[in-house]
């Protein structure tokens, strides 16, 4: 029986560092234009103008999965990474000095997270 439950963990534990490599595939970059997201099959991009929202999901298939994702919403589409994304820190840092108002609490909020929950950072007031 030993055995078997060693050989489970080792599993899980091999699962989670191929989450963690193909998280890592993803690259995020935030540059003037605005956000581009390149994953292995394609890419995605939002410009500045388009973005209404800058969310994070997460979810409860830690620690063997993705379990937290952001979101950069427009209108009609959107851009999507996840938190292991290569470049995600650096996103984050310019995500806050570019979005005025950005909430550093939800973020803090979402990192310790468990659970399948929303918390926006940002979002867009078009009044005046």
């Amino acid at each position: 029986m030993f055995r078997n439950v060693t050989a489970w963990f080792r599993r899980k534990r091999d699962e989670r560092r191929a989450a963690l490599v193909s998280e890592e595939q993803v690259v995020v970059r935030v540059d003037d234009a605005g956000v581009q997201v390149s994953f292995p099959g394609g890419e995605d991009h939002m410009v500045w103008p388009e973005v209404r929202c800058v969310a994070i999901e997460t979810n409860d298939s830690g620690p063997w999965g993705a379990d937290l994702w952001w979101l950069i919403e427009g209108e009609s589409k959107r851009c999507v990474y996840p938190g292991g994304a290569t470049g995600g820190q650096e996103a984050l840092t310019e995500l806050a000095k570019r979005l005025q108002g950005f909430d550093h609490g939800a973020v803090i909020e979402a990192m310790g997270s468990t659970s399948n929950a929303r918390f926006v950072c940002w979002q867009r007031s078009d009044g005046p």
